[in-house]
């Protein structure tokens, strides 16, 4: 979770009728956004109190094709569940919801695609699989595969220290290992909670963060804990991640993303940018508080401050199948995949559906249905779930385009993993996406 909490808008009496259905849009061309105006302004003293509130917030922020399905002129989807399709609709109908949601469920190359409200308000564009969003701590996910990627190519070891790989840091982190990092058991303090970081980011929410000396604001901070000795979540953490992933390789970590995942996985619509744009076309996330008018906040923040912890820009088409590919433990081999799969008490933040335990930069959500695996994100505008079966064979993503969690709105919360469980359940089902009969 990526939690500023202060900034979530409000949203219009009038709503887009009900869009769940089969997509049929032709792919739109991915270009950057010339120049991302600021949202409208509020009042002074208002906006003011938004922008203190997001930062102070920050203490809580939390294998096969893969393009099947989605926007990109890809015909194999298939029909959807009404009951699920109405109860998207209520989420985003239900006071102080999201303007808009999209879920994808994909299995064996067929897609069932779910929208409601809009992607942009005054447009009444539906949600598109092509539309770029910002993922949140969804991007732990990613930094967690970089990280076993280099363990299973003996680049890293799980065992690695942070004294070993990044001797500059302060001596009583370093024996930290690049495991209780990846499962949140490290200790770290949290440097969004660091009243300099706070500030900083107050004064300027588009400030240009040195992404790799963000751990420097808790540098003379103790540990939380004995290393391995309990979980808590921390953003510090997966910042170190990428900063051993670099270390042991010479490389940026944009550059090991692009080579041990994008490309792999075929992500072509998926980046880590350092700015506050986001390629277009994209989901417009919103600030919602009524009954004031929802606020556009898509491009309020900078992505340099979360980087590696959640920075990422991706589409629903690609974080799905990023997913099946993490999930389904794809390039790794059996002793790395098990330690992946090796989970302590924890919930990913917001929590996801059913309940909750940490793996290594992965989450396991047991439901009534069965038990997926993937993370959750949230930062103000945007709330992500990514999920995926242990065979890499099926995947669901649910995307929301305001900030939802137990601080900003716990009720809500609560619907949305209902919801969440009631998608994992359709896939899980005996029948696939798309109505095609699976064996028993």
């Amino acid at each position: 979770m990526l939690g500023l909490v202060g900034a979530d808008p409000c949203r219009s009496a009038r709503r887009p009728p009900p869009t769940a259905h089969r997509l049929q849009e032709a792919p739109v061309p991915v270009r950057s956004r010339p120049d991302a105006p600021l949202p409208r302004r509020r009042p002074r003293g208002r906006r003011a109190v938004v922008v203190a509130l997001a930062a102070a917030s920050l203490a809580g922020l939390t294998a096969g094709p893969a393009h099947a399905g989605g926007d990109g002129g890809d015909s194999r989807h298939g029909s959807v569940d009404p009951a699920l399709r109405q109860k998207l609709q209520a989420l985003v109908d239900t006071p102080g919801g999201p303007p808009g949601a999209i879920a994808v469920l994909t299995a064996g190359g067929r897609s069932e695609v779910y929208r409601a409200g809009t992607s942009q308000l005054g447009t009444g564009r539906p949600p598109r699989t092509t539309d770029h969003m910002r993922i949140a701590s969804t991007a732990k996910a990613f930094s967690g595969s970089v990280a076993l990627q280099l363990a299973e190519r003996g680049a890293l070891g799980l065992d690695d220290t942070l004294g070993r790989r990044l001797p500059r840091l302060p001596a009583a982190w370093h024996r930290v290992t690049l495991r209780q990092l990846l499962n949140h058991t490290s200790g770290l303090p949290d440097y969004t909670e660091a009243p300099t970081f706070i500030a900083e980011l107050t004064a300027d929410p588009r400030r240009r963060f040195d992404s790799r000396r963000l751990l420097d604001y808790v540098a003379g901070d103790p540990l939380r804990f004995e290393p391995g000795s309990t979980y808590h979540y921390s953003n510090s953490d997966n910042i170190a991640v990428a900063l051993m992933a670099e270390a042991a390789t010479g490389q940026r970590y944009e550059k090991l993303l692009a080579e041990l995942v994008y490309r792999p996985l075929g992500l072509r619509d998926t980046s880590l940018p350092q700015g506050y744009r986001l390629p277009e076309p994209y989901l417009h996330g919103y600030a919602v508080d009524p009954p004031h008018a929802p606020e556009d906040v898509s491009t309020v923040l900078g992505a340099s401050g979360v980087w590696a912890s959640g920075g990422i820009a991706s589409t629903p088409r690609d974080l799905g199948a990023f997913i099946r590919g993490y999930a389904g433990g794809l390039g790794l081999g059996p002793e790395v995949r098990r330690q992946q799969l090796s989970f302590v008490a924890g919930s990913s933040e917001p929590a996801g559906p059913g309940r909750n335990r940490a793996g290594l930069g992965v989450f396991s959500y047991a439901t009534r249905c069965g038990t997926v695996y993937g993370h959750t994100g949230n930062l103000p505008g945007y709330t992500q779930l990514a999920a995926g079966t242990k065979d890499g064979k099926r995947s669901l993503t649910v995307s929301l385009t305001s900030q939802v969690n137990s601080a900003t709105n716990p009720r809500l919360l609560a619907t949305l993993r209902e919801l969440q469980e009631d998608f994992v359940c359709r896939l899980l089902d005996r029948r696939k996406p798309g109505g095609a009969h699976q064996k028993a």
